[in-house]
Order: structure tokens, then sequence, then C-alpha cells
């Protein structure tokens, strides 16, 4: 397939700065460079909303409060009062997923939430953090969530595998869904808009007929704006409920 029509060119990986060490890889690329962007863009927002903030909050400052706000009511219903301390994690989490995801909306651009490497090593950092909190609140105790309450002696060990199969996938359930949901939307757009492009270069009646795809994804590129408020969103509820449960043993 030609790489320059091809609807996957979006999300190839381009070296920018070559680097390795060894058999390993560690050159500066595209996508690195746009989480670089994304990191700016969210210190940019909050430093130029923030600066000199008023008590009657300005345009900016109220999407800043908002957000901090939405992100802290999250925490409120979904953890408690316990979880406030990792509200540095959680806002972070949800900020970066969000710009990731507005920003790769942008022609041109690279959506780096679109690479499942990307979202498992968040997804799997994120599991391994929790695990720590588990084990300071609870220790050893924390196995205790894998057999569930009143079950027979007898079916434990089918029961403990089954609880742990499950707890362990909530790794991959994190990751996969948010890259999915990235990728899919964006090879849609890049099909559709392909179809569009062939069809005014053929000219004729297929030229009047080009309105259609292109209405279909200015509709599309609305659902993908709320999509990308959603994964992150979504993504960011599912940390919180899979904290609440390493603090709280549900």
């Amino acid at each position: 397939m030609n790489m320059l029509t091809s609807p996957f060119e979006q999300f190839q990986i381009i070296s920018i700065i070559p680097l390795s060490i060894g058999n390993f890889n560690i050159s500066f690329t595209n996508s690195s460079l746009f989480m670089l962007i994304v990191v700016a863009a969210i210190s940019g927002l909050f430093v130029f909303s923030l600066y000199e903030a008023t008590l009657i909050p300005r345009e900016w400052q109220s999407v800043a409060e908002l957000s901090y706000l939405f992100i802290l009511g999250l925490i409120r219903e979904q953890i408690g009062d316990a979880g406030y301390k990792y509200l540095p994690l959680i806002f972070t989490t949800f900020m970066f997923l969000l710009t990731s995801n507005l920003l790769g909306m942008i022609p041109y651009t690279f959506t780096v939430t679109s690479h499942i490497i990307v979202t498992f090593g968040l997804a799997l950092s994120i599991f391994i953090g929790i695990q720590i909190v588990a084990g300071i609140h609870h220790g050893w105790h924390f196995f205790s969530f894998f057999l569930p309450q009143g079950a027979p002696l007898a079916l434990a060990p089918f029961l403990v595998l089954i609880e742990i199969m499950s707890y362990t996938f909530r790794v991959f359930s994190l990751a996969i869904r948010l890259f999915a949901n990235m990728m899919s939307g964006h090879t849609l757009l890049k099909i559709l808009a392909g179809f569009s492009w062939t069809m005014l270069s053929v000219g004729g009646f297929l030229y009047v007929l080009s309105v259609v795809p292109l209405l279909i994804i200015f509709a599309l590129t609305g659902l993908e704006l709320a999509i990308a408020f959603l994964q992150a969103y979504v993504f960011t509820i599912l940390v919180c409920i899979y904290l609440n449960d390493s603090i709280h043993l549900h």
C-alpha cells in the first residue's frame, strides 16, 4: 500500500533525532515531540490562567479552576477524603490525556494516545503505583481482595486464579480502550477524507457527491471531540475506582 495515501500514515513514528545505546533505540521521535508539546501546553495554560488570579475569575482562569474542581469532585465521589492526596496524579493524568486527544484532532499533528505503547506504558505505571499504595495501606492483607468472602474453601484456588486474572486485565483494559478508540476514529476520518478527495479529483457527478463524505466528516469530527473528552474521563474514573479498591479493599 502506498504510504502517501494510507490512512495509517498518520500513526507512523518518525525519528527526529536518532539516538541509540547498544541495541536500544532511544531516538527523539514525533511522538516524543508532541508529548513535550502537550506538557508545555498544559503548563502554559495554567501559568497564563492563574497568573495574577482575581477573586472573580476571568475566562481562562475559569477554565483552570473548573477543570480542577471537576477532578476534585470525581475523587470525592469515587474515593472519598482518602483520595485527596492523590489529586496531583489523577489531575495530571486527566489533563495529559485530554490535551493529547484534543491536540491530535488538529490536522497534521500527531495523536500520542493512538499508540498502544503509550497507553499501555501509562496504564502499567499507574497500576504498579496502585499496588504500592495497596501494600502501604494493607500489607499482606491486600491479598484477601482476591478471595470473595464466604466462598467455599474447595473453590478457593480457582476463584483466586480468576480474580487475579481479572485484576491484572485492568492494565490491558485501560490501555486498549483508549488506544483503540483514538486510532479507529482518526482512521475513519482519514478514509472518508480520502474518499471525498478522490471524488473531487474524478469530477462530473462524483464531484457533486463528494459533499456527502465531507458532511459525514464534519459530523464525525464533532463526535471525535466528544470521544476525546470521554476517553480521558473514562480512563481517569477507572483509575479512581482501582485506587479506591486498593485503599478500601472493595
